[in-house]
């Protein structure tokens, strides 16, 4: 009787290849628990009052009615106060954030008046308010 050698496997042996991921698992978890290890200090206790929140910027609201009347944090104001009132906000705050609602009605114009004075005192961060749309 011959026995054939050459016949091909049916089956894959997969015993070596799960001995290996077993031995790579218990290795990472080894190195993973062992570098949480420290030098161990004395923590300092943390006070029981609560931390101040952090200062962030008061957004200025810059309103604009349908009849062209300009409103500085709902303070009605010329064009000329609008300019000394946001340079004095922007020395206070150099990253200012500006907000500009101007109503539907309202001309084209003022916008961009009020538009063009934010731009001239170096203020970038602006948002023009706006309704969300209604879906029909």
């Amino acid at each position: 009787m011959q026995i054939q050698e050459d016949k091909p496997y049916d089956d894959i042996n997969i015993t070596p290849m799960l001995d290996l991921a077993y031995v790579l698992l218990v290795i990472f978890i080894l190195m993973c628990t062992a570098s949480v290890q420290g030098i161990k200090v004395n923590l300092p206790h943390a006070s029981n009052t609560p931390a101040p929140p952090l200062a962030k910027p008061k957004t200025v609201a810059i309103t604009i009615n349908n009849s062209g009347g300009i409103a500085f944090d709902a303070t009605p104001v010329t064009l000329a106060e609008l300019t000394q009132r946001l340079t004095a906000a922007k020395a206070a705050t150099p990253d200012l954030p500006v907000v500009v609602r101007g109503d539907s009605a309202t001309q084209y114009q003022a916008v961009m008046d009020v538009l063009a004075v934010v731009g001239n005192l170096g203020i970038n961060q602006v948002g023009l308010a706006t309704k969300p749309a209604t879906s029909k």
